[in-house]
Formats: C-alpha cells, structure tokens, sequence
C-alpha cells in the first residue's frame, strides 16, 4: 500500500495549468490523498483532488474532503474514505502508523536548494484495518515528506528513488536526481534505529528493462537487480518491487522512477484528468 497526502500536488493538471496564468496560486486549492493498494485479494487507485473549501489543517490534523490524517498522541492516523478509479469502487478504513523514532532531517535534491526531501520515520511499522475493500494486516512502513518552492518541472528531468529495510533494522535510500548528468544530484543515506544519519557509498548503476511505457530506469546496487513485483506502469511515473544488494546484503527494494517532461508534457496532462478528478 502507498499512500500520499498533497498539498499543491505536484502531478496536477488542474494546479500546472493555474499556474500557466503567471498569478500566485494558493497551493491549498490543491489537495489530494492518493491511495494505492495493491493486494493480489483487491487492487484500488484513488486520487481525487480538492479545493480549498474542502479541506482543512493545522498542526495535528490534515483533512481533505472525507478523508483525514492525524496526530492522536501516539501514532499517525489515516481516516480514508475515498472512490476508486476507473472503475468506482469503495476505498474505506483506518491506518496507523507507528514509530519508535522521528527523524527532524531534511536536504535539497537540487543544487538551487527549492526542493527538499526527508524521512520523517524511515523504519516504522503500519496497521490496515479496511472495510472497503475488507483488508486487515499489519507490517513495515516507511513515512517522508517532499516540498517545493516552484514547479517540479523548473528543478529536474528526471529521478530514480529507492528505499530499503537493512537487516538491523536500519534503512538505506537512494535518490538519484537527474542522473547521469553534471548538474544531478546522488543522496546515499543510511537511517539508523538509534537515530544516526550516515552517507554511504553508492554502488553502480544496473540498468533495468524499460517499462510497458518505454520508460528508462535504473537502480544502484552492487549485483545483478531482480524485478520482483511491478506496482506502477504509466506513461510518467513507475513504481516496483526490487530484489538488489546494498551495503553487503541482499535487499528488498521499494523503487520509483519520474519523468518530467513526459509529467508534464500536454499529451499526459490531458489524460491525467480521468485518474484525477477534482472536486470543488
């Protein structure tokens, strides 16, 4: 399961082309809670945009439309109650999150400095309770938090991330800014349980086969790279499941490639407005 919370969010159609308008734009007139599950029982997609009116949050609470996060204490909260598409179906039930530590680390992913990423609680554990589809399960989680002062599109072309759970407990990430290119960006961090945040160093790249989509990516690691489950395939942005090696170990590896231009290009944009609606 993947879900995101966005405030401006980043994949709009509705947001890129208010922007095109050359006024300010009030990010909060672009909320959104994209929830993906991808349970061989139930597979469910959701992302339904809101405007402001629809929303509302403080520093315990984020609500967007029916849907909710919150801070109860203890853990993170997920209230989701959400429609599915393209074919309408329920998304409804609770997620906790727990942590046994929150790290207050963040870094720019370009050299500009206006877009910068963090793992709030990179080895956490998640609880699933769905009634909509009925899924009950618990396991590892991870919890990040991406800003920006200016468009995706102004910063980068491209990026391949991964995350991975070390077998003590620690968590290795990869964020690969444009890579390959004189002004990308390589982050190689190690998160520890004790709270440490150490730079490693970052094996080659192995080049992975192309997407159903003819999308390029790649992951680092120290041997030949499995392709274990794919979770994503669209014309922009793929997510997978990797077998790797990393820092001596085999690995599991959550990755996820983005392409910029074809984010943005007006092909896409069009198209995006069928996965998205927006309401309000």
């Amino acid at each position: 399961m993947s879900l995101i919370a966005f405030v401006g969010s980043v994949f709009s159609p509705y947001y890129a082309w208010a922007l095109r308008g050359g006024q300010p734009v009030n990010p909060d007139n672009h909320c959104a809670l994209n929830v993906a599950l991808y349970s061989r029982s139930a597979r469910r997609w959701s992302m339904t945009e809101r405007g402001a009116r629809h929303c509302e949050r403080d520093a315990t609470q984020f609500t967007i439309g029916p849907s909710q996060l919150r801070w109860d204490g203890q853990a993170l909260v997920i209230d989701i109650d959400e429609i599915a598409l393209p074919l309408p179906r329920r998304i409804r039930g609770t997620i906790r999150v727990h942590a046994p530590r929150f790290f207050n680390f963040s870094t720019a992913l370009h050299r500009g400095g206006l877009h910068r990423w963090g793992p709030l609680a990179p080895s956490a554990r998640v609880e699933v309770d769905l009634t909509h589809p009925s899924q009950r399960w618990s396991g590892q989680a991870y919890l990040d938090s991406n800003e920006g002062d200016e468009p995706i599109a102004h910063a980068c072309t491209e990026w391949d991330w991964s995350r991975s759970l070390l077998p003590d407990g620690s968590t290795a990430v990869l964020y690969d800014v444009d890579p390959g290119r004189p002004d990308g960006q390589l982050l190689a961090l190690r998160f520890t349980t004790d709270g440490r945040v150490e730079p490693f160093q970052a094996p080659e790249h192995r080049a992975l086969p192309k997407t159903l989509w003819r999308l390029d990516r790649r992951m680092r690691s120290e041997g030949p790279v499995k392709l274990a489950q794919q979770l994503e395939d669209t014309p922009f942005y793929q997510r997978a499941v990797l077998h790797s090696r990393l820092l001596g170990v085999e690995v599991e590896s959550f990755h996820e490639t983005l392409n910029v231009p074809r984010l943005v290009s007006p092909v896409v944009q069009a198209m995006l407005p069928w996965r998205m609606p927006r309401r309000g």
